[in-house]
């Protein structure tokens, strides 16, 4: 009669252990997706603002071409008339 109660005991040990398994595999699943969407949010915010630097930069640079070529016309064209 024990021998029944200690196999009866065993397997509910093994079948929550099997349960608890799942669960534990289940978390890890659910946290490496959410560490994944996580690092794709961070690439892509670093993306924008690596992005929006390059347009201020090119921005700025075509302004100061512009500037650049204007005041060195007017220069040249006073040297000429002068």
């Amino acid at each position: 009669m024990s021998t029944m109660k200690m196999r009866q005991s065993l397997a509910q040990i093994e079948q929550e252990f099997l349960v608890q398994r799942e669960i534990e595999e289940q978390r890890r699943v659910h946290l490496q997706r959410t560490a994944a969407v996580r690092s794709r949010q961070r690439w892509h915010a670093r993306e924008r603002k690596r992005s929006s630097m390059r347009f201020y930069v090119l921005a700025l640079t075509l302004v100061l071409t512009v500037v650049l070529v204007t005041v060195a016309m007017f220069a040249t064209l006073y040297l000429l008339l002068a």
